[in-house]
């Protein structure tokens, strides 16, 4: 018979002569075979690898109580986002800048953001981009999505406001700044004597100008009780309130504190879809930049991490590995880490970016200030094992 294949004749597979074959009859056994069909022991193992690959398939598709960080995108502070400014001033004479200030963001998978797989979780864990926490080192057990989103934008919004405070202490421009009563912790011996919404006045005599001045003084007390005045609806109130010690081992109140400020011109970050406060003090270098003539990076691209308090303090922040990569593969050469987040730092900065330490932001400034000028950075404060 004659089979055409693509309009063209194909040979035939010639018949055996006569007489021809092996001598034993082994070919006519084969042929009878693949006749009666297949070797059960082949079927049988073609289905034992299609189990195990089926098997492996599904494992791998698994979902796991692991959370995957991966680099997210950058920010420039100084520069636009979506048309707008991502950070404008009103009310004050404000100054162009060039270079880049970016806040670093991370992509987080898992926990309240949907299932993560095996596969997933694998995969991250053998690209250094990326970073693979159990579930319940990142969230909260039981925590909602919409929860979470939640805290994120508070904690956003938070940070926002402590730049501004943070910024325009370094410039040494006026603020009002109080500090509200904006929940108590229960069984906390503070209920029933102050409120949700008091206005710290004083603690022990001593004028309430930041929460360091309450913490510092619940510190010198030794648990002994706190004389505190709180302003409560135009009235002053006074009340005694016994300390008690958290699980680290400081003296506090039981109650939870929020800066209330009086700003001399309005501040805005346009920043849609980015939550967390960890952007706060590339936040307060920006608005720092904004506010006076000059370049502070000199034209550079530095990038940075780490929350920020109105007194200027840089805070630690999570997924420090990750945001060091996502910096880098944006063109930053410089990146300003959080002194207490060094442990993380040490031993996954990526190729062609130096890592400078902070605590504060007048360190901040100063390592940018240092860069700007073209000088030796090399000197800067690092990251070591020590």
């Amino acid at each position: 018979m004659t089979i055409t294949k693509g309009g063209q004749p194909a040979e035939e597979s010639p018949a055996p002569a006569a007489g021809g074959g092996n001598p034993d009859g082994t070919e006519d056994s084969r042929r009878s075979r693949r006749v009666r069909g297949r070797d059960p022991r082949i079927s049988a193992m073609a289905l034992s690898g299609l189990l195990a690959l089926g098997l492996g398939v599904t494992a791998a598709v698994l979902p796991v109580p692991y959370v995957v960080e991966s680099p997210g995108p950058t920010f420039n502070t100084l520069g636009m986002e979506n048309t707008k400014p991502v950070i404008s001033v009103s009310g004050r004479e404000t100054f162009p800048a060039k270079g880049n200030l970016d806040l670093t963001t991370v992509y987080v998978d898992g926990g309240p953001n949907g299932p993560v797989s095996v596969f997933e979780a694998f995969s991250a864990w053998l690209d250094d981009s990326k970073a693979v926490y159990p579930e319940e080192l990142i969230f909260p057990t039981g925590v909602t999505k919409e929860e979470s989103q939640q805290e994120s934008a508070v904690a956003m919004a938070t940070s926002q406001e402590n730049a501004v405070a943070a910024a325009l202490k370094g410039l040494e421009i006026p603020y009002g700044q109080k500090l509200e009563v904006a929940d108590l912790s229960e069984g906390s011996a503070a209920q029933g004597k102050l409120q949700k919404g008091d206005v710290f006045t004083s603690i022990n005599a001593k004028a309430v100008t930041s929460l360091e001045v309450i913490q510092e003084e619940l510190a010198a007390g030794k648990g002994k009780p706190a004389v505190v005045v709180v302003s409560r609806d135009g009235k002053q109130i006074t009340e005694t309130v016994t300390p008690a010690k958290n699980p680290s081992g400081r003296y506090i109140l039981g109650v939870l504190l929020q800066y209330r400020f009086t700003f001399p011109f309005d501040v805005k970050i346009s920043l849609d879809k980015v939550g967390g406060p960890s952007a706060g003090m590339m936040f307060a270098l920006g608005i720092m930049d904004t506010l006076t003539p000059g370049n502070l990076t000199g034209g550079k691209h530095i990038a940075g991490t780490g929350t920020i308090s109105p007194d200027g303090v840089v805070g630690p922040i999570g997924g420090i590995a990750v945001k060091m990569h996502g910096a880098r593969a944006d063109g930053a050469s410089m990146f300003l880490a959080p002194a207490a987040n060094c442990a993380e730092v040490v031993g996954h900065v990526p190729d062609g970016l130096q890592v400078v330490k902070v605590e504060n932001l007048d360190e901040a400034k100063s390592a940018v200030e240092l860069a700007a000028k073209g000088a030796d950075t090399s000197g800067l404060p690092a990251c070591t094992n020590n």
